[in-house]
C-alpha cells in the first residue's frame, strides 16, 4: 500500500510540473503571442505531456527499463485521448459557460488527470511486464 502511495504522490508531481509547462506555454501562445486559446491548449497540452512521460519514465514509476518505443507508443495513445479530453471539454466549458478559459483549464485538466490520465499510464503505460515479475521469481 505505501509503495502505492508513493507512486500516486511522484506521478502528481510530475502531474504538476508538467501542468506549469502547460499553463507556462498556453499564456504564452494566447495572452503573448495573441493567438487563439483552443490552439494553446492543444500546444501545451503536448508540451506537458513530454515533460510528464519523462519524469514519470525515470522517476515517479521507476520503468526506464523497459524499451522507450513501447512505452512511448502507450503513452501516445493515452495522451491522445487526453488532449481530446482536454481541448474539448475547455472548449465546451469556456463557450457554453463564458467562464475564462484558464478556470476551464484547470477544471477539466484535473477532472481528467485523476480519472484518465493516472488510471491509464498506471495500468497500461508503465506496467511492469509479466515476464519481469516471472523472471525475478526465479
Amino acid at each position: 500500500m505505501r509503495d502505492h502511495v508513493v507512486t500516486f504522490s511522484k506521478s502528481q508531481l510530475a502531474s504538476l510540473t508538467a501542468t506549469i509547462v502547460e499553463y507556462t506555454t498556453i499564456l504564452l501562445w494566447t495572452e503573448v503571442f495573441h493567438q487563439f486559446y483552443v490552439f494553446g491548449v492543444a500546444i501545451g497540452a503536448a508540451m506537458g505531456a513530454t515533460t510528464n512521460f519523462l519524469i514519470n519514465r525515470h522517476w515517479s514509476f521507476k520503468a526506464a527499463n523497459v524499451p522507450v518505443g513501447h512505452q512511448a507508443l502507450r503513452y501516445t495513445l493515452v495522451s491522445a485521448g487526453s488532449l481530446l479530453l482536454n481541448t474539448g471539454g475547455v472548449y465546451l466549458i469556456t463557450e457554453n459557460f463564458h467562464i475564462h478559459y484558464m478556470l476551464s483549464v484547470m477544471g477539466v485538466g484535473l477532472l481528467v488527470g485523476f480519472v484518465y490520465n493516472y488510471p491509464l499510464q498506471r495500468f497500461f503505460v508503465y506496467k511492469k511486464p509479466h515476464h519481469a515479475e516471472a523472471v525475478g521469481a526465479t
